[in-house]
Order: structure tokens, then sequence, then C-alpha cells
């Protein structure tokens, strides 16, 4: 599958110098307001524009452009929902679901550096009601609980030239 480049439009630059792939994510999501959006609809069941408006109290044409930017990179669709008033919701695609849990582990960052007292909000297994949390997990040994213990390497998607020598 291809990444989709984004314009800029959403964060007004790119990060062309950079090599990586959290470079790439933050042109797409990296805007104030895009996650917060994005949670919404993966969480409160936000998909028309009155209900993010309402739920994030955002500057209209902010919340247009955001919109607009998300549905260009593919993280939400403009679907149709009335022929009369030619009404639209925004609705996640596979690419913005899998957001969720990039979105579970910032919340688990907010809740331990950020928020003072408990966590304001709970993420939890809709088929069981146990608590869910987000995990780096070693494909050999399991759970890496130590971030001290993650290097990162070169991965076959870097461009020849930019591979020290």
């Amino acid at each position: 599958m291809q990444a989709i480049r984004y314009t800029g439009r959403m964060l007004g630059k790119t990060y062309d110098s950079q090599v990586c792939s959290i470079a790439r994510a933050l042109e797409v999501v990296g805007e104030r307001w895009s996650l917060l959006i994005v949670r919404d609809a993966l969480f409160g069941g936000a998909t028309r524009y009155s209900d993010f408006q309402r739920s994030l109290g955002i500057a209209t044409n902010v919340l247009k452009t955001r919109l607009d930017g998300l549905v260009e990179t593919g993280v939400m669709r403009r679907h149709q929902y009335s022929q009369q008033r030619e009404q639209y919701e925004y609705l996640l695609t596979d690419k913005g679901r899998a957001l969720a849990h990039s979105l579970v582990a910032l919340s688990e960052w907010g809740d331990q550096w950020a928020t003072d007292g408990e966590p304001p909000i709970l993420y939890v297994h809709s088929v069981c009601g146990t608590g869910v949390t987000q995990k780096t997990v070693c494909a050999h040994c399991g759970v890496v609980e130590d971030p001290a213990e993650i290097r990162a390497e070169i991965g076959p998607g870097m461009p020849a030239d930019r591979i020290p020598a």
C-alpha cells in the first residue's frame, strides 16, 4: 500500500527533511484539533459537522479545514445522508479507526504525565467491560516495560542516500 503524501494544508508545512513515519503521521493528524476530531468520531460516535462543533467548540472555519484534510488524507470519508438539504456525515475509514491504538497510548501518557489526579476517561473493551491499555510488545520476549530497551534501527524503507556510511 502506497503512503498518502499530504500537501501540508493541515499543518501548514511538511517535514520533507525527515525520513520518519512519525513525521509522516504528523503531516496527516498532527495539527491541533485533528486528533480530537478523530477521538470524538472513534469514542464519542460523532459523525456530523454539528456533532464535532458542539463537542469541541471549535471555530467553524477551522473545523471545516480539519474535516476536509482528514477526508483528503483518507482518515475519514464524506457521506451524504440527506438529499433535501445536501447534508453530510464524516465517517472514519479503516485508516482512521486504526488510530484508536495510538489515541489510547497517548491518553495513557496524558494520564501519567499531564493530568492531575485520576484519569478523566477510561477506555474499556466493549465485549467484556475490562480496561484497555496499549503496550509495546517484543515479538520474542513479550511486553517491553523499560523504554530504554527500545532502539531505532534503519528499516527497509530508508532511502539508500540517507543511510550513514
